[in-house]
């Protein structure tokens, strides 16, 4: 693996600094690997190496773009079991989840891509006039640490698709994975320059590409405040920046629901990844007089899950991230037992058994509030809060009563009164009875989780600029 120079204009080059960066198991709290540190130079020579390359690229017709995709795609059927022990490495996922949640997303995401190029019309007459979508440009693409695979080809495979050329920044807690999902796209055969990665952290390496005045989009994905950093220093070059931000998504559980079912599906998915999933539903509203049947009911969910060493194929739930997720976790569990919540399972400190690495007991919070900061602010934990709620109109209330708006949950035998609830949520995806994941949805927020959409044709069109040409016809 390249993990000291960075894939620049088709080749593997060496950093501009000797600067490293440590990458630390977070089950075993031991370095693995050390990855290059880029600088502002090293994003330089690869937004340098996009630009040269986009001409020819975004004038590449679309059979050619569908081409590269399915080989990128057999490229990840090769490297399968290579991604999965990185993750399982760089990030502590389980290995059965690694292989069987966070995996497929790649080929998924490239699929769909191929999906919507095969009937997407770049051209479209619109009486005499000509409205035009073509390629944005260079794209910068800022990823997040806790869906490696999933949050890198959400954005390479639009991007790709629309004709754009770009430079990759990963997390660099997750690097590893997006090292070799780079060599893959080598393998594949890409023109030099249309793909480029430089490894780093935010305030250097993220914010020279926010900052480049070469760099057309950027699309990042992260947490709010650093979503925040990033729109600032795009603003000084007026470039389109789309951002898939933090949440607190609720899951609305109305009356008439199979509560054993609703509650234990929703305890499972709060719980997925260790709760560092921008989506998970941590926020259960359920009605009043069903809070204690409710909190019984996920309890016995987070007492059965089973967390414990990533590379055991029984495992469900690893460590979280790294040692400041961990302590940020334990501080949000801290403090809603100090604000008066109760601690229906789970609590402060690692599981029994477990005497290092970042592992948190997966926690059921019940006697919860609104105002309490526990239900207000993203933990990306496995963490769940219980709220009781009045009527359905009061869920709405407390459902829409947060600054986030990335997703929503709603359960109900009567799929009428689901939608019309649904209706009424004020987030970019809105999830009825659990279904399964829809790649081509629209994928993104309202409010302060961002802004834009990825996934499908949503994602392409994020990708392009409308060009109008009057009296074509």
């Amino acid at each position: 693996m390249h993990l000291q120079t960075f894939y620049i204009d088709g080749t593997w080059q060496p950093p501009a600094s000797k600067r490293i960066i440590d990458v630390v198991d977070p089950a075993t709290e031991q370095v693995v690997a050390s990855i290059a540190a880029g600088t502002a130079a090293d994003v330089d020579r690869a937004v340098k190496a996009a630009r040269k390359a986009f001409d020819a690229w975004s004038a590449s017709a679309v059979r050619e773009r569908i081409d590269y995709l399915k080989r990128i795609d057999e490229g990840f059927a090769r490297r399968k079991e290579d991604l999965c022990k990185a993750m399982s490495r760089e990030m502590g996922v389980p290995i059965a989840a690694a292989r069987n949640i966070h995996f497929p997303s790649g080929p998924a995401h490239l699929r769909e891509a191929i999906k919507v190029l095969e009937r997407f019309d770049f051209d479209e007459l619109r009486g005499s006039t000509l409205v035009a979508r073509e390629a944005i440009g260079v794209c910068g693409l800022i990823t997040p640490w806790n869906f490696p695979i999933n949050q890198v080809v959400c954005k390479v495979a639009p991007a790709l698709a629309a004709g754009c050329t770009m430079v990759l920044k990963p997390s660099e807690i997750s690097p590893l994975s997006a090292l070799i999902i780079a060599e893959i796209l080598h393998d594949a055969g890409l023109p030099a320059g249309v793909f480029n990665l430089v490894n780093g952290d935010g305030p250097t390496v993220g914010h020279a590409i926010a900052a480049h005045p070469d760099v057309d989009m950027v699309s990042f994905t992260g947490s709010t405040r650093a979503g925040i950093a990033v729109a600032h220093a795009a603003a000084d070059t007026v470039k389109r920046v789309g951002q898939e931000l933090g949440g607190k998504s609720p899951n609305l559980i109305l009356p008439d629901a199979d509560f054993e079912r609703a509650v234990t599906l929703g305890a499972q998915r709060c719980f997925n990844n260790s709760g560092q999933s921008c989506v998970a539903p941590t926020r259960m509203l359920v009605p009043r007089e069903r809070v204690e049947q409710t909190a019984a009911i996920a309890a016995r969910v987070a007492d059965a899950t089973r967390v414990g060493d990533p590379g055991d194929e029984t495992v469900e739930l690893g460590p979280v991230a790294n040692r400041v997720q961990f302590e940020r976790v334990q501080s949000y569990i801290a403090r809603g037992l100090d604000e008066g919540a109760r601690a229906a399972a789970g609590g402060p400190g690692r599981p029994p058994g477990l005497d290092r690495g970042y592992f948190v007991r997966p926690t059921v919070f019940v006697d919860v509030t609104p105002e309490m900061s526990i239900a207000r602010e993203e933990i990306f934990g496995p963490v769940l809060c219980i709220l009781g709620y009045e009527d359905v109109d009061d869920a709405v209330r407390i459902a829409n009563d947060t600054p986030y708006g990335l997703a929503a949950y709603v359960q109900s035998t009567d799929l009428e009164a689901a939608r019309r609830v649904a209706r009424r949520l004020r987030a970019g995806n809105v999830q009825i009875n659990y279904p399964r994941v829809d790649r081509g949805a629209p994928f993104g927020g309202y409010k302060q989780s961002g802004n834009g959409r990825e996934w499908g044709e949503f994602g392409l069109q994020e990708y392009l600029e409308i060009k109008g040409i009057q009296g074509y016809q």
